[in-house]
């Protein structure tokens, strides 16, 4: 009977890409389609509801993206977000029927051909960023770290000796929707390496650590 317990493969190949900041538009782009969809096969024209929806999503995407919420600033925004929500449910709420707001209400009713198009340009734009970064990447491999960029482009590759790296999580609304981070690798020669914006942060800093790990001990075997 065959062991269940496989032994691990060992890292040989740690590949980065570092994306723009719309691949963060994925939530929008399938909030896009799936509201297409509801309108299409729905009898009436548009739906007010699936307008604040939309928005709504729109909203919260911009928002990851303008600003950066590190762990002090997230807490922080969500203090607030407690605070305003108590405010209005014990202060604002009670005495909406007695004062008169005078603010019409919003009709966000959209046609369906308005969520086909968003969907439509945002899936266009995420296919070109995900193809642009299978020609762009950086290969961290156990002698040497080799940067592709361009279809045609020479590579450049840099020795992985005494190679050092940085991992920071800036935003914490972007890990969140990637587990997205920051990866800094600082060889010993040649010019540090920032990657602003590396998917599954955690998982490639590992994986780095280990490739780096098995290197030294080669190295001090030799020795």
């Amino acid at each position: 009977m065959m062991s269940e317990n496989k032994p691990k493969k060992p890292v040989e190949v740690v590949l980065l890409k570092s994306y723009p900041k719309v691949i963060f538009f994925w939530p929008l782009l399938i909030t896009s389609w799936i509201l297409y969809l509801i309108e299409a096969f729905d009898a009436s024209s548009s739906i007010s509801l699936l307008g604040y929806i939309w928005f709504i999503f729109f909203f919260a995407n911009i928002f990851v993206i303008a600003f950066d919420f590190s762990s002090a600033k997230f807490f922080v925004l969500i203090l607030i977000i407690v605070v305003v929500i108590l405010i209005l449910i014990f202060l604002v709420l009670p005495n909406v029927g007695e004062v008169s707001l005078g603010i019409s209400s919003i009709d966000l009713a959209l046609p369906s051909g308005f969520y086909g198009i968003m969907a439509l340009i945002l899936t266009l734009i995420l296919f070109f960023v995900v193809l642009g970064a299978q020609f762009n990447y950086w290969k961290v491999e156990r002698n040497e770290i080799y940067h592709k960029k361009g279809i045609f482009a020479s590579a450049e590759r840099i020795p992985t000796k005494s190679l050092r790296i940085r991992k920071e999580i800036p935003d914490v609304f972007e890990f969140f929707i990637l587990r997205a981070g920051s990866i800094t690798l600082m060889p010993g020669h040649g010019e540090v390496i920032h990657l602003t914006t590396v998917l599954n942060i955690n998982k490639k800093q590992e994986q780095i650590d280990e490739l780096l790990s098995n290197v030294r001990v080669e190295i001090d075997d030799q020795v």
